[in-house]
């Protein structure tokens, strides 16, 4: 195989690796969660990930980012993609919320995607350059809107008398939910290309710098445990180094509605990892929700036939 074949091989693998190491995230957060606060556990996160770039890029002579702008504008991503996100879906669920609800709240995000794009003509969708979201779009979203809910719905039911969704849980939530949307859109319109590696070493350094007064006032202590300690190296190598940087090349390669549209695939895949690793049960609509959702994602992510 060619150098030019196995680099077009990797490309069009990209979005399954990053499907399955970013859906390892609730996994973690179930190992991980009972044993430290979230800010501080990100915090953590956030200061290894950063000694683990820094020797790899001065071994491998990575040029960083030129320019103040080019630093605001990867800030700006680190803080809504890293803090935000990551920041309100620990903070909900270690407040009580379900990783069902949790889950269903953040699956808006490719809907929210898309009716920005549609509202801007500018934007560029996975069709042509300048063109809105498409009609055969908008339906994929909304199949793989209706497969997502079909996924999380056992935990939604099974867990309505016992996950407590109150006002604040909520607002983390959706603080998450607006946070990636945001952050996705404003690196594919801001952010330009530039190395993988320094580009998510100045989001960690600003995601940290956010964090920091936020962990500085949680009361929790980390209690550290065979549990935490795997929680926390398969966040930082796995998440953060692969799935953080997959998600950068993947926003930076496609169009934003493609690539937010396989956070639907997220929770069917995190579904069938629980049932392996936790027996977590693998109900009959929640096998029709994965196929639905998978079929959606499909229609969102085809490219567009050519008139003949």
């Amino acid at each position: 195989m060619t150098e030019a074949a196995k680099t077009g091989a990797w490309v069009s693998a990209m979005p399954a690796v990053f499907v399955l190491i970013w859906s390892t995230g609730f996994i973690v957060a179930r190992f991980g969660m009972p044993h430290a606060p979230p800010f501080s556990f990100l915090w953590v996160r956030y200061a290894l990930s950063i000694l683990c770039f820094l020797p790899w890029i001065l071994w491998a002579r990575v040029q960083w980012p030129q320019g103040r702008t080019a630093w605001l504008h990867l800030s700006v991503t680190g803080i809504l993609m890293h803090a935000g996100y990551l920041g309100g879906v620990w903070a909900a669920v270690k407040a009580g919320m379900g990783s069902g609800l949790s889950a269903l709240i953040v699956g808006i995000q490719p809907v929210l995607t898309a009716i920005w794009l549609s509202s801007r003509s500018g934007e560029p969708s996975s069709q042509t350059p300048g063109a809105a979201v498409t009609s055969r779009q908008w339906l994929g979203l909304t199949l793989g809107f209706a497969g997502l809910l079909m996924v999380v719905w056992n935990k939604l039911s099974a867990g309505s008398a016992l996950d407590h969704v109150n006002a604040v849980n909520l607002m983390f939530a959706v603080t998450a939910l607006f946070a990636i949307t945001l952050g996705t859109l404003y690196q594919k319109r801001f952010v330009k290309p530039c190395d993988v590696r320094s580009a998510n070493s100045v989001q960690l350094i600003a995601a940290l710098l956010v964090t920091t007064p936020l962990a500085w006032l949680e009361t929790e202590t980390m209690h550290w445990n065979v549990e935490l300690v795997g929680a926390m190296a398969w966040s930082v190598l796995g998440l953060t180094l692969g799935g953080s940087s997959l998600l950068y090349l993947l926003i930076q390669k496609g169009a934003a509605a493609s690539v937010t549209s396989l956070m639907y695939l997220v929770p069917p895949c995190t579904a069938i990892m629980a049932w392996f690793l936790f027996d977590e049960p693998v109900t009959a609509i929640t096998l029709m929700g994965i196929a639905l959702t998978a079929w959606g994602v499909s229609w969102v992510v085809r490219p567009a036939q050519p008139l003949r």
